[in-house]
């Protein structure tokens, strides 16, 4: 699929933090737009999409900012009170165009030297791990969270088909955690799963949150009402997985192997370290 690409140069990059990341200070989203395009994201929902007037998925803008400009951003956002930053809330860090363009990678090489209070790195793609030593860099200023919405790859591929394979992501989170790296699996939506999902999960990662479109999206399942998303379980006859106690059968099956301090739900999950 081609995409539109375009350039912009805003003025900051840091975003004053709101409503379900009211636990961080500041958003940082390199990109506008997410070339993964999944069907259920609320951003479909939100301004940054409704505006643009062209599909979810087929557009990416890049945010071109000089690294100086960037780093008196950081140092003038900690005189004030503790930096703590979400990557991303609207986009993925770490989407495909992030191979070529490296904004992503630039600005973690700017935080590396003027470092935040703490940073949450949200994010699909098993590239993530290609930066892995800027990571190191933070120390204990950093988790990264990895989405892992189900097991089932053909489930994947129904609700995100642009999106990496299951496998790919289980691997990344192995090698960040034996780099010696903070790292979660965020089952965010949780999508239709096999009973081996929890024990899959943990033999990869030691802390795990679950999230569903009812408490994730902001609006209490509004926005994702408002996606239809609710056919496509019809039509893969999985309804019983669209429903505000859905998310409980995974997080009973996670208590199994997950102690209490390890496994978060919604919105305590994505709050700052």
């Amino acid at each position: 699929m081609e995409r539109n690409i375009q350039e912009r140069t805003p003025k900051k990059l840091l975003t004053p933090a709101s409503g379900y990341l009211k636990g961080y200070s500041h958003t940082l989203n390199p990109y506008v737009g997410c070339a993964f395009g999944c069907s259920y994201c609320y951003v479909r929902r939100m301004p940054v999409a409704l505006f643009r007037k062209e599909e979810w998925g087929t557009w990416v803008d890049i945010k071109r900012s000089a690294k100086e400009s960037f780093k008196r951003e950081l140092k003038n956002a900690k005189r004030k009170d503790p930096l703590t930053i979400f990557m991303s809330s609207s986009t993925d860090p770490y989407q495909p165009i992030e191979h070529r363009e490296k904004i992503t990678q630039a600005l973690l090489e700017t935080m590396a030297e003027e470092p935040p209070d703490f940073l949450f790195v949200q994010t699909r793609s098993p590239l993530v791990t290609r930066d892995i030593e800027l990571f190191r860099a933070l120390g204990k200023r950093v988790l990264i969270s990895m989405t892992v919405e189900t097991d089932r790859d053909d489930i994947r591929k129904a609700f995100s088909l642009a999106a990496p394979p299951i496998p790919a992501r289980l691997k990344a989170m192995d090698t960040m955690k034996n780099a010696g790296l903070a790292v979660q699996a965020a089952v965010s939506p949780v999508l239709p799963s096999t009973e081996d999902f929890a024990k899959t999960l943990a033999d990869h990662v030691s802390r795990v949150v679950v999230d569903d479109f009812f408490m994730g999206d902001g609006t209490g399942g509004k926005r994702t009402k408002q996606l239809g998303i609710h056919k496509l379980f019809k039509e893969l006859d999985v309804e019983e997985w669209y429903n505000d106690k859905a998310y409980m059968k995974v997080v009973e099956d996670l208590e199994a192997y997950f102690p209490p301090d390890k496994l978060f739900i919604s919105q305590e999950g994505f709050l700052p370290g």
